[in-house]
């Protein structure tokens, strides 16, 4: 071999050399990678665990006298364990119970971090006007629902978050209510003021129709004399038992068309204006418990009509009823007529204009002399003309079972007298 030949094999294998300790640079000095069957990244992802909002960040954030359920983070439960303070609330908590406890005050520091409140459930408490911090519940911007019925409260609560929808504050001891109490309330839907010490003068200015979007109004079981002014068209139930109304002014209710139910029983009604009750969408009507003397106009919508303990000596259907139409019935399909003055049954041409009666229930009447009488037929109830002729031979029978069943359920006594749920 010539010396030229040596030269060129010295040059190719150092070429070779270089090029080899390049490669070894390049992927295992500065990568330093493992095969891909054992490389195991920092994280551990298993097919079987849902990623998202780890919910031990929650349920270590509650306060240790509540209960926050894993599979709802964002609700603490702080009911019946006998508090007599708030404990703090983190900031995630959106559904707020502490009902039923010995709760007097509700200060500004406890609801700190809690921005994101949709529910605050605080019934049932000792909680009065002067320990609310103010402002304490207007800051929560999301705020839906809340609940204050059954405390010791003597104002209204003001302010108040203009998102709320639901409130409730009945079984207080309300008696004042600040003129722009209910100003920002426009998106409230429903509004509970039962058993308190409401008067004419509270509700007057027509502060009511302020709030454009109220579907249920509970009036009942306060100290009003009148019928509330200026009530918002968008009602559709209205509840008025057991104050001292007298009567009720002459097209009262033509700005409520949307009214499906109303309750004015246990008050002071002596005479109803013809066609006060003249409503397109009412379908439950309950005067029991009045001084009314005589019936009045039914709409042809009204199905359950309640006029029981009241002087009505004699139903004329005609005045209810002034002209039958061969296809606009009316949909009257029940009337409790018990504890009045009647001395026989109503005229039997109420079913030709109210087709679909089934239950009449007359139960006991009362004499002048203040005795008690008892009609031949007590419960009349239509059955479908499909039923067997042989229970004609068990007429008492039935008659007894539809007294009984009528006393106990289908007599409005059983729903909840002041409160609809919508």
């Amino acid at each position: 071999m010539s010396i030229l030949s040596q030269v060129c094999l010295l040059f190719f294998f150092s070429g070779v050399k270089v090029y080899c300790q390049y490669e070894l640079y390049q992927w295992d000095e500065d990568y330093d990678q493992e095969p891909d069957d054992v490389h195991q990244p920092e994280l551990q992802f298993h097919q079987t665990v849902e990623y998202g909002d780890p919910f031990h960040q929650y349920t270590l954030g509650c306060a240790s006298e509540c209960f926050c359920p894993p599979n709802f983070p964002t609700s603490m439960y702080c009911d019946n364990r006998k508090l007599k303070t708030i404990p703090n609330i983190p900031m995630h908590i959106q559904q707020l119970y502490l009902q039923f406890n010995e709760i007097e005050a509700v200060p500004a520091n406890s609801f700190i971090n809690a921005t994101h409140l949709r529910e605050i459930n605080l019934s049932h408490n000792k909680i009065k006007s002067s320990k609310i911090d103010h402002g304490v519940f207007a800051k929560f911007s999301n705020l839906l629902q809340l609940h204050l019925e059954h405390n010791d409260l003597e104002e209204f609560p003001f302010p108040l978050p203009k998102s709320l929808e639901r409130l409730l504050l009945g079984n207080n001891m309300i008696s004042r209510l600040q003129r722009k109490a209910l100003d920002g309330l426009i998106n409230l839907t429903m509004l509970d003021l039962c058993y308190n010490h409401l008067h004419d003068a509270m509700l007057k200015e027509k502060i009511l129709s302020k709030m454009e979007k109220l579907m249920q109004l509970n009036l009942c079981n306060n100290r009003l004399e009148s019928m509330p002014p200026g009530l918002p068209s968008s009602l559709m139930y209205l509840s008025l038992e057991n104050n001292s109304i007298s009567s009720i002014p002459e097209n009262y209710f033509k700005e409520l068309p949307k009214l499906h139910a109303l309750r004015m029983s246990h008050n002071k009604l002596q005479d109803i204006p013809y066609n006060t009750f003249n409503l397109p969408n009412l379908m439950q009507l309950n005067v029991g418990h009045n001084k009314l003397k005589q019936a009045f106009y039914i709409p042809r919508n009204l199905e359950h009509l309640y006029i029981e303990n009241n002087e009505i000596e004699d139903i004329n259907v005609t005045l209810m009823c002034p002209s039958v139409h061969p296809l606009y019935y009316h949909h009257l399909t029940y009337i409790r007529v018990d504890q009045n003055k009647l001395k026989e049954p109503i005229n039997p041409y109420v079913f030709a204009c109210f087709p679909h009666i089934h239950t009449i229930y007359y139960g006991e009447q009362r004499s002048n002399n203040g005795q008690t009488i008892q009609l031949k037929t007590q419960v009349f109830r239509r059955y479908d003309e499909d039923n067997d002729d042989d229970d004609d031979d068990n007429d008492d029978d039935v008659e007894n079972n539809a007294h009984e069943g009528q006393e106990q359920e289908g007599t409005e006594e059983n729903f909840n007298p002041h409160y609809y749920e919508t």
